[in-house]
């Protein structure tokens, strides 16, 4: 088979770009290992309860514009996603059990309550602090990059709009605890934002780029913001992407294993377990991580600058539980989403220490049998491979570690529905190894940890003629915000600067 196109994995990142490949009119082909799409993103179902296998918060995706650069791939391929909002998500901190919502103010009330004035007075002046860099980070969209000369135009029509903030600019490009020292000296507030620098990178304030909480700032903490969930899950969004892909004449090819990326001088195509080759006359995009994709490349092609790659690090692993639940006489006040939090001295990023739930039949019942709730908890980001690598599976050593190490999600459940034990009826657990098994993930890590000032994402291009990458080693985030930005860049890289130029033009409508 020849086609112009080829994608190695059907992540977010991967589906993102090759959707808008096929929108700016090549023909492409996704070649997806697994035999479902979406990467960790994608969904599954067991017994009726249909589950999200990994992102559950979401944003800046029922309305347009907007300056998720997911939305706006949505909208470059002419896909909707509908979308049920809210704003209000529970925390089980060393402090308490309380809710609090997303928008200016709401949360001076709690701050007020547990830290007092001088915590309030701290966080305004954070806030106002961070507005002309949040005006900074969102002056010009994402989705505008590309990696070539014709760069300069696609980003220089924006430049009126970021002449204002010049100023903001360069402390973007440094770490957000830059910004929060001299501001704020409340320890909550500090692990506050330390708890939303881990969730948005991986990486606590010290490692987390000034541009990523500025522009979670200008989207979570301003007047009238909701968050959202899309209808029907996560595997609704990779359903949306896979029809603007195919809309547009692209393929999705499932099951189909890339063993090699094939190397002549430049990336000529592919070559999939059992010998089957495809060949790509423009380019090969790597949807897969820095390491899996070196992986992919015969040694003798792999240039030093390349190789030097591997040493990028990485952010640990997850432990997730997936129930499915009887709701009969549960508590009417459940929220959507949970943090808890059970030590701040041990530090955001210590194993076992912060815990993610997600119950997202509160807000979507048709992911449940009527009468039943379907939970997704899981530890993001700070289990180490290291303690499960090398382990069987099948042994019992494996069984019993499992049970162990999920006991901490179930204590973190036990906080908000005290008799889950009683409740379930589908029970999953997942490990690094699941993790990096079914998500084809190097060492079932959730991406790069580039720490802010410790170097830079080296974007879509490499020193392989004709072989470009995306995702999250690709672009500052682990998030779906993060990976579908990569994606639109390595497309806008490939497509001529007319089209590129085109698509920005419709966005802004």
């Amino acid at each position: 088979m020849e086609t112009d196109v080829i994608v190695i994995g059907s992540g977010i990142g991967g589906l993102s770009c090759a959707a808008i490949v096929a929108r700016y009119g090549f023909d492409v082909v996704v070649c997806e290992s697994y035999s479902t799409p979406g990467g960790a993103a994608h969904g599954f179902e067991r017994n009726g309860f249909k589950f999200d296998s990994g992102p559950s918060l979401y944003s800046g995706l029922s309305y347009s514009p907007s300056p998720n650069p997911l939305r706006q791939v949505l909208d470059a391929i002419g896909e909707d996603l509908p979308c049920v909002n809210y704003d209000t998500w529970g925390c089980c901190l060393p402090e308490g059990d309380f809710d609090t919502t997303v928008g200016a103010d709401q949360f001076c009330d709690v701050l007020a309550r547990l830290r007092g004035d001088k915590a309030v007075a701290e966080w305004r002046e954070l806030q106002r602090v961070i507005e002309p860099l949040a005006k900074a980070a969102t002056a010009i969209p994402p989705t505008a990059l590309r990696f070539d000369l014709g760069a300069v135009i696609s980003l220089g029509q924006y430049l009126p709009a970021m002449l204002p903030h010049v100023g903001s600019t360069f402390k973007l490009t440094g770490a957000f605890s830059q910004i929060m020292d001299g501001v704020v000296t409340d320890p909550f507030v500090r692990n506050w934002l330390d708890l939303l620098c881990f969730l948005l990178s991986g990486l606590p304030a010290s490692g987390t780029s000034a541009a990523e909480m500025a522009f979670m700032f200008a989207d979570w903490y301003k007047p009238g913001v909701m968050l959202d969930y899309p209808l029907g899950g996560s595997g609704a969004l990779v359903d949306a992407l896979v029809r603007g892909l195919e809309k547009h004449g692209g393929k999705l090819m499932l099951n189909a294993h890339v063993e090699e990326i094939l190397v002549a001088g430049r990336a000529q195509g592919v070559r999939l377990r059992g010998g089957e080759e495809l060949h790509a006359r423009q380019a090969v995009v790597s949807n897969a991580s820095i390491w899996d994709t070196l992986k992919l490349l015969p040694q003798d092609s792999i240039p030093k600058s390349l190789q030097a790659r591997q040493a990028t690090p990485e952010c640990d692993s997850f432990m997730h539980l997936h129930l499915g639940i009887d709701a009969t006489h549960i508590r009417a006040d459940l929220a959507c989403h949970y943090i808890v939090v059970n030590d701040w001295e041990r530090g955001v990023t210590a194993p076992q220490n912060v815990v993610l739930v997600s119950i997202p039949s509160v807000l979507d019942p048709s992911l449940a049998p009527p009468g039943k709730h379907v939970i997704h908890a899981y530890t993001p980001g700070s289990e180490p491979y290291s303690i499960w690598q090398g382990m069987d599976r099948k042994s019992e050593e494996y069984a019993r570690q499992k049970q162990a190490r999920a006991e901490v999600m179930w204590q973190a459940l036990r906080r908000i529905i005290p008799d889950i034990d009683n409740r379930c009826e589908v029970t999953l657990v997942g490990t690094p190894l699941t993790h990096a098994r079914y998500l084809r993930r190097h060492r079932g890590s959730y991406g790069s940890a580039i720490a802010a000032g410790q170097g830079l994402f080296p974007g879509a291009t490499t020193p392989i003629p004709g072989l470009l990458c995306c995702g999250d080693s690709t672009f500052p985030g682990i998030g779906l915000p993060a990976v579908a930005a990569s994606g639109a860049i390595a497309a806008n890289t490939l497509a001529p600067l007319s089209q590129h130029l085109q698509l920005l033009r419709k966005l802004r409508e």
